[in-house]
């Protein structure tokens, strides 16, 4: 095997080339000799130098990827590897596979089956990392089979290191008590071995001696390889028997009490204020420990509270904590830690008992750093720093966490229980600006308890809503009932924003929650006019993307509640725009397509998707198509049968339609299965006038679990859909044969449909009123009447035939006066002029 090959390091290499470039000098005769034998290896050196170098240079750039966790890199460059090596093939061949890239292979398919079992790592990847890794992995796996025996020797090497390094050990004990005298001797030898191989140049063998007999640098190699090997087998930093440290760059890894103050020293306001000066100063600086820090400000705090230096102090000392917690992760997208995250809500419940034990404490941004007063003799205190500006950086963080866990894990559920904590502190922070906060940080709080508030339903006030409750309530639901009602707060906290609030972007943000919680609790008029007189949807193009996204989830709940409260088109219409646009998901800010991963960079990719709604917040997107589709059947199959022969017609649904021409091209026709086929079959039997048919495709088990029975007043909303659909199905059946009838009783259609005769009269009063209907009514006996006014269907075929024929005849003349560079047509011949 080549020595080229043969080592893993550079300075193995350099020292085999070394020994190239002697052994010539040294042996003259030998190479006066063997001229064209020496010129051959020189010309063999070259390109596995070259191939050496190209090799290790792109294992060096892999392992590099491999400790960032760069796996797209680690891709990129094992491609461009694979590729060197079959340039290198005819040299492998003769020479065989190096180690170092035996080595490489091993050790790259051991790292990616460790990132592939840690399941909370590849959760926290990118998507192009997570890819990357899946594609590697499997390339590696199947390009590792050609290595198997070599892959094998290796680790078993690695697993005997632990004998090696005892056995060492051993051998280095015996030779402790010769060291001095073998260094001084050795030495010599190498000297004179070294005159006599100048003096013998054909003793080629005496250059060996140089080279061989540095025992001593053989045992300090031999100690840095046992090292190695000791870091690679122990991960601890601790062998089984010698109990040993592992230390990083020669200091060992124990964490030891900062001390804050020298030996007495007397502790006093300027001195901590000092100390926190200083500690402050190493913020942001490059290779600062910020975990360090927040060690030493909990620590300074300590040493405050113990000298009873004031609160003032402690109050600016509790201020750092919070912001050096904030600045720990420098990513944005990061989101804290468990343990930090507790940490900062229990600096913030401090902070806040602080300030309402003590009311002269002063706290604001519009107070200079020159002019705080935090010693105890100076009173009031006055402290520079902004409590509102840390809870909405809180608020900000907890949806950072939400938006960044498994909303399917118990770990999302643990960290919703947060969520009342958080919004205890945005109560008590409520209570104190109320008294000694601006208007517009009172408005800016306000906002905050708004955002928390406007999603959730009210169940208890639902509850005592319902007529069938008139039992008394349990101990517990008395409790409750003493509480203040969501809707009463809603009114009062955006009632004030819109009277105080001088900025338009937190005004809209409350209105539009406003509307959202109206809309929720089936409050329809008062919802509609909310929106109307806000005139939001002149403008909400201008707003930015969170206040976009927030309009369209309102827009959603209002028509989500106007198809509860049975207002069919209302609900059609302010589901429209984000249905038609089939980014749902997107516009509603639950998630991103796929389709569109081409149309933006990574960087568009991150602001995205900082801006989803947290997975408890989100809208059930397969409810909301279900309405749609439902208000569109409701609204499409009684046009469709008034309007079939018209060829000017126009579709109120195109996706709606979309659906039906699916299920017409659908080979084989059967039992639905979706909620989509559903809608389908259940307007394929509507179109017929088939209303029971339809009534038990809309409503049934599968539809009750996954659409229906996720309503608050399913029964309600069941009752209201199959009246409406008996509504739909007679207006349906009248426009479809109304030409095989002369006359028909109210009587039978109210039988037909069973619906009550006065809204039977109804319904055909309004279709004969609009003109839809060419009947009249004949009050003694209770018949519809019907007038021969519509023509049959072979007449609307033969006035579809003869307007299209106009049509065209209209387009030929049109085109050939334009050659001719006249306009008219025939019909404009009798005034042309003769040339």
């Amino acid at each position: 095997m080549s020595r080229f090959f043969a080592t893993g390091s550079d300075s193995e290499s350099e020292e085999s080339s070394s020994a190239d470039e002697i052994t010539p000098k040294a042996t003259g005769t030998t190479f006066n000799k063997n001229k064209e034998a020496f010129t051959t290896n020189l010309i063999l050196c070259c390109p596995l130098r070259f191939r050496f170098e190209e090799l290790t240079n792109i294992i060096k750039t892999i392992r590099n990827a491999m400790k960032i966790r760069d796996m797209s890199k680690c891709l990129e460059e094992f491609e461009q590897l694979y590729r060197a090596f079959l340039k290198s093939k005819t040299i492998v061949d003769k020479e065989g596979v190096p180690q170092f890239y035996i080595r490489l292979l091993a050790d790259l398919e051991d790292y990616l089956n460790q990132l592939w079992e840690d399941k909370e790592g590849k959760k926290k990847m990118n998507k192009n990392n997570a890819k990357a890794l899946s594609t590697l992995r499997q390339k590696i796996r199947k390009y590792n089979k050609d290595f198997e025996t070599e892959i094998a020797s290796y680790k078993e090497v690695l697993n005997s290191s632990t004998n090696v390094i005892s056995l060492c050990r051993c051998q280095d004990e015996e030779s402790e008590s010769d060291d001095d005298e073998d260094s001084e001797d050795w030495g010599s030898d190498s000297v004179d071995s070294g005159g006599e191989s100048e003096d013998n140049e054909g003793a080629a063998a005496s250059l060996a001696v140089v080279f061989l007999k540095k025992y001593k640098d053989g045992r300090r190699k031999r100690h840095k390889k046992i090292e190695q090997v000791e870091e690679e087998v122990d991960e601890d930093g601790e062998a089984e028997e010698g109990g040993w440290e592992k230390v990083k760059g020669g200091v060992p890894l124990v964490k030891e009490k900062p001390k804050m103050f020298a030996k007495g020293t007397e502790i006093n306001s300027a001195v901590v204020i000092k100390k926190l000066t200083e500690i402050l100063q190493a913020r942001g600086k490059k290779g600062t420990d910020r975990a360090a820090q927040i060690e030493l400000l909990h620590a300074l705090s300590g040493i405050s509270n113990e000298n009873n230096l004031g609160q003032g102090i402690l109050v600016k000392i509790k201020f750092n904590i919070i912001a050096s917690l904030y600045d720990y992760n420098t990513n944005l997208a990061a989101f804290m830690k468990p343990e930090m995250w507790k940490k900062c809500l229990e600096c913030i419940d401090e902070l806040l008992d602080i300030l309402f034990e003590n009311n002269n404490i002063f706290i604001g941004e519009n107070i200079a750093e020159d002019s705080e007063n935090l010693a105890i003799s100076d009173q009031p205190f006055r402290v520079r720093g902004c409590i509102l500006t840390l809870v909405e950086r809180m608020d900000e963080e907890f949806t950072k966490i939400m938006q960044n866990t498994d909303p399917h894990s118990q770990e999302y559920v643990d960290n919703l229980k947060d969520e009342g904590r958080v919004c205890g502190i945005i109560d008590r922070l409520l209570q104190y600006l109320e008294s000694k906060g601006s208007t517009e940080e009172v408005c800016r709080i306000y906002l905050r308890r708004i955002m928390h508030t406007y999603y959730k339903f009210d169940y208890k006030a639902h509850r005592q809503l319902l007529p069938w409750v008139t039992g008394p309530f349990s101990e517990q639901d008395q409790e409750e009932s003493e509480g203040e009602d969501s809707a009463i707060i809603m009114d009062r906290l955006c009632k004030f924003i819109y009277a105080k609030d001088r900025t338009d972007r937190i005004r809209t943000c409350a209105i539009l929650c406003h509307i959202y919680h109206h809309a929720l609790h089936s409050r329809w008029y008062q919802a509609r006019d909310l929106m109307l007189m806000s005139h939001l949807q002149d403008n909400i193009q201008h707003a930015d993307p969170p206040v976009q996204i927030l309009y369209n989830r309102t827009m959603v709940q209002l028509g989500i509640c106007a198809f509860r409260q049975g207002m069919i088109k209302d609900a059609h219409n302010a589901l429209l725009d984000i249905q038609s646009s089939g980014r749902a998901k997107e516009l509603l800010g639950q998630g991103l397509l796929m389709r569109n991963m081409q149309e933006r960079n990574a960087e568009q990719e991150k602001i995205e998707k900082r801006r989803q709604v947290p997975f408890h917040m989100h809208i059930n997107l397969e409810l909301l198509e279900c309405v749609y589709l439902v208000s569109a059947m409701l609204l499409e199959i009684p046009y469709m049968a008034a309007h079939e022969f018209d060829a000017r017609r126009r579709m109120i649904s195109k996706q709606f339609h979309h659906q039906l021409r699916v299920g017409e091209r659908q080979p084989l026709l059967g039992p639905p299965e979706s909620m989509r086929e559903h809608v389908v079959a259940a307007s394929k039997a509507m179109k017929m006038g088939d209303w029971r048919t339809c009534h038990s495709f809309i409503i049934n088990e599968k539809m009750n679990s996954k659409v229906w029975d996720l309503f608050p007043e399913t029964q309600c909303v069941r009752e209201m859909l199959v009246r409406k659909i008996q509504e739909e199905s007679l207006r349906t059946y009248l426009f479809t044969y109304s030409s095989v009838y002369d006359s028909i009783s109210m009587e039978t259609l109210s039988e037909m449909f069973e619906l009550e005769l006065p809204t039977v009269h109804s319904i055909i009063s309004k279709m004969i009123i609009n003109e839809e209907l060419m009947a009249s009514l004949d009050q003694p006996t209770q018949t519809v009447v019907m007038h021969r006014t519509e023509p049959t269907s072979l007449q609307n075929m033969a006035l579809q035939l003869a307007e299209k024929l106009g049509g065209l005849v209209e387009n030929n003349e049109r085109v050939f006066d334009l050659k001719q560079g006249v306009y008219g047509g025939y019909f404009n011949r009798g005034t042309r002029t003769r040339p």
